[in-house]
């Protein structure tokens, strides 16, 4: 399974690839950032996000994507970009047929780190580690979508575990 990972901003969109296979490792196939900058008029913004996650669907053609939800800004302009830039990453996503799931951050910390509460660093590390990199993903917004991938990737493993029953069992 190959899941898109996305980390949503209108200035900074980081975004991750993972790939996972049965008794394979996690690895990580491609990341990057969609910069845009403040001087440039929103639209144009949203367009360039836009645009770059479209290419990137339409380029590693992952089975999911994974995003992060949106959870509280402080400033309320910050908010209504973010909130704006997300509306655009999941229209390239529905655009491309594809499930969209989202994750809090404190559910990303939690399934990576067994705390909702990991500091920024912990959560490097555990990406680092998961995928097996020489050093951490940078920027801060890259390693974020890679650890909605790897929730999402974790996340699915669980569903597919069977519960059984003790009643039904019996023989």
């Amino acid at each position: 399974m190959n899941v898109l990972g996305i980390d949503p901003g209108v200035s900074e969109t980081g975004w991750a690839v993972l790939e996972s296979s049965p008794g394979a490792a996690v690895r990580l196939v491609a990341s990057g950032l969609v910069k845009t900058y403040p001087r440039e008029p929103l639209g144009e913004r949203l367009r360039a996000i836009h645009g770059a996650l479209a290419a990137v669907l339409q380029a590693h053609r992952p089975d999911a994507v994974a995003v992060e939800e949106m959870f509280f800004l402080k400033a309320a302009h910050s908010i209504r970009s973010t909130l704006q830039a997300r509306g655009v990453i999941l229209l390239a996503a529905a655009q491309a047929r594809k499930p969209v799931s989202e994750y809090n951050p404190r559910t990303v910390k939690l399934a990576l780190t067994g705390s909702g509460a990991a500091a920024k660093a912990q959560m490097q590390r555990v990406v680092q580690s998961s995928l097996g990199l020489p050093e951490r993903l940078r920027p801060d917004d890259v390693a974020d979508a890679a650890a909605i991938a790897l929730c999402h990737l974790r996340a699915q493993r669980v569903k597919r575990f069977k519960i059984l029953d003790r009643f039904g069992a019996r023989g």
